[in-house]
């Protein structure tokens, strides 16, 4: 062995200061990967790995309004709920002075019929004559072919009563609005 030959064999072993910097980056890379596994279990508890942050992801907090029309898509209520706006928009529709004596009353789906109810037998037989064209405003409003129809009825008559005096083989106030 030369002179030479010692001093690289001390340079190549790691003294105490070495082997302390090796052992903590061992450990710091240890605990790192310990805090990611704990990290991915905790997001996992929570719901996945998706924070809710500056943009908008999937966790968000959907809008009333986008709420309630996924709603009505889902469900299969786009007529009807678009009926149910036509009869609370009414006076705008038919006019103030026909919807104060002309209320709508129901819609049927299946057969696409609308009925209205009037206060009197003269309104009544105005709305009949202005069926047409209301149709056509409705459909133009809701979409072709949701209404078909507008049955228009007329007012009904007083509720039957029943008591001590009453004719036997009468029907009531019926006999005389039959």
């Amino acid at each position: 062995m030369t002179a030479d030959e010692p001093a690289t064999k001390k340079a190549a072993e790691p003294s105490g200061v070495d082997l302390a910097r090796v052992a903590l980056r061992a450990a710091r890379e240890q605990a790192r990967a310990r805090g990611e596994v704990a990290q991915q279990r905790k997001q996992a508890r929570r719901g996945g790995g998706l924070r809710s942050g500056a943009r908008a992801d999937g966790r968000d907090p959907m809008a009333l309004g986008a709420a309630i029309n996924r709603l009505l898509t889902e469900r299969g209520w786009e007529a009807p709920a678009a009926v149910g706006g036509v009869m609370g928009r009414w006076p705008q529709i038919v006019g103030e002075d026909v919807a104060k004596h002309c209320v709508p009353e129901r819609y049927d789906e299946d057969e696409r019929v609308l009925v209205v109810r009037c206060d009197s037998t003269a309104w009544a037989t105005n709305l009949r004559l202005l069926a047409p064209t209301l149709v056509a405003r409705l459909n133009e409003d809701l979409g072709h072919g949701r209404v078909k129809l507008i049955k228009v009825q007329g007012p009904g008559g007083p509720a039957r009563r029943y008591g001590p005096l009453r004719a036997p083989g009468s029907t009531g106030p019926g006999d005389t609005y039959g």
